[in-house]
């Protein structure tokens, strides 16, 4: 079905292949060379359509960059059209620093962004080419995935067996440059392949709010009534985060903070961004690539302005904080424009004191 819905969806395109071997080692020199990354900061993952599992990736704290390409197969330099009938799984290459995310947390969240218990392929993707699967690199890491998988099979929380591969990774190949970043270079179609696969209907059903990734938890937080955010809260705060409204640009405490830390919900203090993730989108409102807690934000569609846009919200103190547009820098391509009302900024030097201890680990593995 998907290459179904590429051929009609990407006909313009020209295939631009390049040999996958000498692709693969100038990424990880380049990666080695700017981010100490070493073989053990790479994780090989299969879940269906490669765009959607690099776009879901990409959101962890402490990804660097997702690689889409071929693995499991036979014979050499395998390409679109050819990986399936060589016995190659469409899979990713995740770099990541293991000093803010482990590869047992990496695949936490990997299990929850497919369905596991699929032997047939994945959504509305049919076939071996495109069944989950983890590739390990070395007997660390098949150690850990089969630990992971052992824990998920005996939770039964999702009542079936999991049917996900533990695979040994032999050979990498990176698919064609137009299939890398697919979801940040072509946003709408990306969207319209998503929506139609089936997939996020399929994992909200299985796993519902669990992302994988560990929110803030905050048990004994209770929204205040709206008497006391008034008076909590200053007019345009309250406006921006009980009315959805939008602040001046370039007038706001956060546009141009250059400082080292992380903003949190001005009502709830749930963390939202990290200044790591921050940059001058010249739009006159603080703009970052993703989120610092994936699990803490809420994404809804917004068509107040005769558009549609993807609104932002915080997911304990249901705030508006702003919009998430496909037109970022790379490499998550995205440019979430946050209302510096809606946050709260706590400086890098007073997390320990004010609970978010957590997040120093951030800024001292900062190259």
């Amino acid at each position: 079905m998907k290459k179904l819905l590429m051929s009609i969806i990407i006909f313009s395109f020209v295939l631009s292949y390049q040999n996958g071997n000498a692709e693969q080692t100038e990424v990880k020199s380049k990666m080695t060379k700017k981010n100490e990354i070493t073989s053990e900061s790479i994780a090989t993952l299969a879940g269906g359509c490669f765009w959607c599992v690099e776009s879901d990736l990409e959101k962890v704290p402490g990804v660097i960059k997702v690689v889409s390409g071929y693995a499991g197969g036979q014979g050499e330099n395998p390409t679109y059209e050819t990986y399936a009938k060589m016995g190659y799984i469409e899979a990713v290459q995740v770099y990541y620093d293991p000093k803010v995310v482990t590869y047992d947390q990496l695949l936490n969240y990997f299990w929850r962004h497919i369905d596991p218990t699929d032997a047939g392929g994945q959504f509305i993707d049919r076939g071996p080419q495109y069944r989950s699967a983890i590739f390990y690199q070395d007997e660390a890491q098949k150690q850990i995935a089969e630990k992971s998988k052992q824990a998920l099979e005996k939770s039964g929380r999702l009542g079936k067996p999991i049917a996900t591969d533990i695979i040994k990774l032999t050979k990498f190949y990176p698919a064609e440059e137009y299939h890398q970043n697919y979801h940040t270079k072509n946003p709408l179609r990306y969207k319209y392949y998503r929506s139609g696969s089936g997939r996020d209907q399929t994992v909200k059903k299985l796993w519902g709010n669990d992302t994988g990734i560990e929110p803030i938890t905050r048990q004994d937080f209770t929204k205040p009534d709206d008497a006391t955010l008034r008076k909590k809260l200053t007019k345009t705060q309250y406006e921006v985060t009980q009315k959805n409204g939008t602040e001046p640009p370039f007038k706001n405490e956060y546009d141009n903070n250059k400082k080292e830390g992380i903003y949190v919900d001005i009502i709830s203090g749930e963390p939202l961004f990290s200044s790591l993730d921050k940059y001058d989108s010249g739009t006159g409102w603080p703009s970052f690539t993703k989120p610092l807690e994936p699990g803490n934000i809420i994404e809804k569609e917004d068509r107040s302005l005769f558009s549609t846009r993807t609104e932002v919200r915080s997911k304990l103190a249901d705030s508006h904080i702003g919009h998430v547009f496909p037109d970022g820098p790379k490499p998550t391509g995205l440019r979430y424009c946050m209302n510096s009302a809606a946050l709260r900024f706590i400086p890098k030097e007073n997390l320990e004191k004010e609970g978010y201890g957590k997040y120093l680990k951030l800024f001292s593995s900062k190259k």
